[in-house]
């Protein structure tokens, strides 16, 4: 049986054919948003990985869900540019209007309550907050700016509504990287978000908020960074 991935490919476009393989890459800590533009052969080595078994179960993931025709969904790469600038607002910019709030008050009630025994907490609160300033600015420039240009772009796609719309793409990749290492860090800090024995609800809750968020983001930066800024780059709308 042929096998649909031989590690050549980045790991960004990986997820953008197939995915379901964002669940592998995050179970071994592969960056598939910020990193996505690295060849999965290439991360291997950097982080002294099993890339035969990562092979083998990408292939088998892949091929499980092509069985069970889950292997696609919508295809980003080709609907319509509005169609996915409509579904990262509705979905990861909304998640993040809603969560983000919560989770500033989650996060502050956690340092209040445990921070004099848990040192660790001062750097999370810090960090979340300095990522949720960037990222409230972030949603703006993009609803405000970047996303009615590609719409305009996606009805009008020539090359003077391309360069217009290509202008703001190289800050807002940066605001990615940005997030990208915030979430390292908070993942660093925490350990892998482990709660100290007798965490309350609210540490817990917390912890599995910031969990989901980070996931949630590895999405968003995904679609934005490997599939919806490229296709600006490289087609006609």
């Amino acid at each position: 049986m042929s096998q649909r991935f031989n590690g050549e490919e980045t790991v960004g476009a990986i997820v953008a054919d197939f995915p379901g393989a964002s669940n592998l890459f995050k179970e071994m800590k592969i960056d598939f948003c910020c990193g996505g533009n690295r060849a999965l052969s290439e991360v291997v080595r950097a982080q002294g990985l099993n890339g035969d078994d990562i092979l083998t179960r990408l292939n088998e993931s892949y091929a499980e869900a092509a069985a069970r025709s889950e292997a696609r969904g919508v295809d980003w790469r080709e609907a319509p540019i509005p169609e996915l600038v409509d579904y990262i607002v509705d979905r990861h910019h909304a998640y993040l209007k809603k969560e983000l709030p919560l989770l500033s008050e989650f996060v502050t009630k956690v340092l209040r309550v445990h921070g004099s025994e848990h040192a660790e907490l001062a750097g999370l609160h810090k960090r979340f907050h300095q990522m949720k300033i960037e990222l409230d600015q972030h949603l703006i420039a993009e609803e405000e700016t970047l996303f009615p240009l590609l719409k305009q772009f996606a009805a009008e796609p020539t090359p003077e509504m391309r360069e217009k719309a290509a202008k703001n793409l190289d800050d807002l990749e940066k605001d990615h990287s940005v997030v990208g290492d915030y979430l390292k860090e908070m993942r660093e800090i925490t350990d892998g978000y482990a709660l100290p024995s007798g965490a309350c609800n609210t540490y817990v809750l917390a912890f599995r908020k910031l969990g989901e968020l980070e996931s949630d983001l590895f999405e968003h930066i995904h679609l934005e960074n490997n599939i919806l800024f490229p296709r600006i780059a490289h087609e006609s709308a």
